[in-house]
């Protein structure tokens, strides 16, 4: 038989076991929740940080987006300017075309007043110095007529 003191060992050390299994039991219970929260929480945090990554992205996209839209805007508008710019030109090189051409004719219509004017004035000239040296002439005629007259 066994001696009283080693039945009372082996009862405390089954007891023990007994006692141990059921914290270690409880203590993986206990665990398993944590584990399985920490679990969750990494994976939340990783899901957070993919979704910044994916905002980060969102955001650098559309920059992207405005700048490209911006930047069409700027040649579409350096265009426009570039054709209004050339069409002014072509409008302001017209007008000079028509004003050269309005200021020849304008020219050419003075001379030809001007020439014809002189012309005008040359003859009338003639005619009146024609006319003044015929009045002359006859005034001369009827003088000597009423001097002869007198005399005689």
């Amino acid at each position: 038989m066994m001696n009283p003191k080693e039945q009372a060992k082996k009862t405390g050390k089954k007891a023990e076991e007994e006692t141990v299994e059921p914290l270690a039991e409880v203590r993986e219970q206990a665990l398993e929740p944590l584990t399985e929260l920490l679990g969750r929480a990494e994976k939340a945090y990783a899901a957070y940080v993919d979704a910044e990554k994916e905002v980060r992205r969102a955001y650098k996209g559309r920059e992207q987006q405005v700048e490209k839209v911006y930047t069409e805007a700027e040649q579409q508008a350096n265009r426009v300017c570039d054709e209004a710019v050339e069409q002014v030109l072509r409008i302001r090189e017209q007008a000079e075309q028509d004003a050269e051409k309005a200021y020849k004719k304008a020219k050419e219509q003075a001379k030809a007043a001007y020439e014809k004017g002189l012309r005008q004035a040359l003859s009338v000239r003639s005619e009146t110095i024609e006319q003044a040296w015929k009045d002359r002439k006859e005034t001369i005629e009827q003088a000597w007529k009423v001097f002869a007259k007198d005399i005689g």
